[in-house]
């Protein structure tokens, strides 16, 4: 009988990852032909539609909840209103973290390559949405959520030591759960215009760089030794846990009028709110099983964020 050892495995495999450079060269492509301008391709000035909401109410932490069947329309609409705010709130945290572990991927590498100058175009993308979220938190008059004090300062220590597969699990991470809530709401006729058009253009950029973190992720789960391969599966896993926990700011619910804790308790025990947080992150947990990411402690980790079944 005849065993297959891991390094023949990955050899193997070297075999069906795309050249970075040509990976790179088409995104720049994509990049010149789709990227937007926030400030001009939105209309700020307009006011916002009375009745309408700020984030579709399916994808709301306490829809189909008792606490839900006893809010007014209006109070709901209210609650969609903050928890856009706080999800804008941990996109800006969040794509703030993502611009430096970019720059300290490409800080080493050849800065005449596409590899390099995309992840520059990249940085350009994320620096423009972090100012459409701010702005689009300040048009809607609602409060930042900021993410807890903890939470903040260890994001300090992922910044500074993070290897470099899992800065890219922890881009998908941040990127994918909110793509696929987002792929839902701009073509939402129920939604703020100016919710829709952010999400639109926030949905164009994103597939980019989602796109260039995969290759990257799985380049790195061939290519990386085996001690940091397993810290990727122990760091992402921990990083799902931490990004489900932050999701929305319990702080919300005290603004609308509701328990704090109660609502929290609610959120926890809601079938409907487990089964919209793991059909967002469905497409990037079976691509992490597919590269050997969801493994061992790493898989035990993402089963206690809630993220997968």
């Amino acid at each position: 009988m005849t065993t297959v050892t891991d390094s023949e495995v990955l050899r193997d495999a070297l075999g069906l990852l795309r050249d970075r450079e040509e990976v790179a060269e088409r995104l720049l492509a994509s990049s010149a032909k789709h990227s937007f301008d926030p400030d001009k391709e939105l209309d700020w000035d307009a006011p916002l539609e009375d009745g309408k909401w700020f984030w579709p109410p399916e994808l709301l932490s306490l829809y189909d909840t008792p606490m839900w069947r006893g809010m007014s329309e209006d109070q709901r609409i209210e609650l969609s209103r903050h928890e856009a705010a706080s999800l804008g709130s941990l996109g800006i945290w969040f794509e703030i973290i993502l611009m430096q572990l970019l720059v300290r991927h490409v800080y080493d590498k050849p800065v005449t390559s596409n590899h390099v100058r995309y992840a520059l175009t990249e940085i350009a993308d994320e620096c423009r949405h972090s100012m459409m979220f701010a702005r689009v938190i300040q048009k809607c008059g609602s409060p930042t959520y900021p993410v807890p004090r903890l939470y903040h300062n260890l994001a300090r220590v992922l910044k500074t030591v993070s290897t470099t597969p899992g800065s890219f699990a922890a881009t998908l991470l941040g990127e994918e759960i909110l793509d696929w809530m987002q792929r839902l709401t701009f073509p939402d006729d129920r939604v703020q215009t100016l919710m829709r058009g952010v999400t639109r253009i926030h949905v164009v950029e994103e597939a980019r760089h989602v796109r260039y973190a995969r290759e990257e992720l799985r380049r790195q789960m061939v290519t990386a030794p085996a001690w940091e391969r397993e810290l990727t599966r122990v760091s992402c896993g921990e990083a799902a846990r931490v990004f489900s926990t932050c999701f929305v700011n319990p702080k919300v619910y005290e603004n609308v009028g509701l328990d704090r804790r109660e609502a929290v308790a609610q959120v926890k025990a809601s079938g409907h709110r487990r089964e919209v947080m793991q059909n967002g992150a469905r497409r990037l947990t079976d691509f992490l099983d597919d590269i050997g990411v969801l493994r061992g402690v790493g898989r035990r980790l993402w089963q206690s964020s809630g993220l997968l079944a």
